[in-house]
């Protein structure tokens, strides 16, 4: 059973080993963060969401910018779409593909920023919440995972994990990410 475990952590570190050898996602996670400190600078809000896994990251970014991350420091405005009492009445009466999209409806405003998780690329419903925070001026971060799916071409700013057989792989970059452009955001607010 050992053996089973110390594979798990040799299969991370060949993951992180191959998203920290392209500099392009490095200087993706420097566009995106610039991104997120104009937001926050012109007044706007960030607002994310996913699914099972990708939603706790969603919740986890949206706390950690309203809470605090590494430094006491003001709030910054972001939400996670989370509510499971806004999540089913939407989806028992629009369906689950509309959960995201008819939030950014309502709260999305130009100049905001929609950070969508998706391992695949091609969750329904956040696919439909980017096409409609890019048509309402809001703009657009993915993380992803595998070839990038269908969300790789609406985002302004995509970072996908390298391609891995399960989305566990995926997850645990998404959370260093959103951990590296949570702590950019706070040195760059100061």
């Amino acid at each position: 059973m050992s053996n089973s475990i110390r594979k798990h952590f040799e299969e991370a570190k060949i993951i992180l080993d191959k998203f920290l050898s392209d500099e392009k996602n490095i200087l993706a996670i420097e566009k995106a963060g610039d991104i997120l400190v104009a937001a926050l600078k012109n007044g706007n809000k960030v607002i994310s969401c996913g699914n099972g896994g990708s939603m706790s990251d969603a919740m986890h970014f949206a706390e950690e910018m309203t809470g605090r991350f590494r430094d006491d420091r003001k709030p910054f405005a972001a939400i996670a779409i989370s509510d499971p009492s806004y999540i089913t009445c939407t989806a028992n009466d629009y369906g689950f593909e509309s959960i995201f999209s008819r939030f950014i409806e309502a709260h999305g405003k130009s100049g905001d920023v929609l950070l969508a998780i998706s391992t695949s690329g091609n969750s329904k419903n956040i696919l439909k919440a980017a096409e409609l925070a890019k048509a309402n001026g809001v703009l657009v971060i993915g993380l992803t995972g595998k070839d990038g799916g269908k969300l790789a071409s609406l985002c302004d700013v995509e970072i996908r994990a390298p391609h891995s057989e399960y989305a566990d792989r995926a997850q645990e970059i998404h959370i260093k990410v959103i951990h590296s452009l949570i702590d950019f955001v706070e040195q760059k607010m100061k």
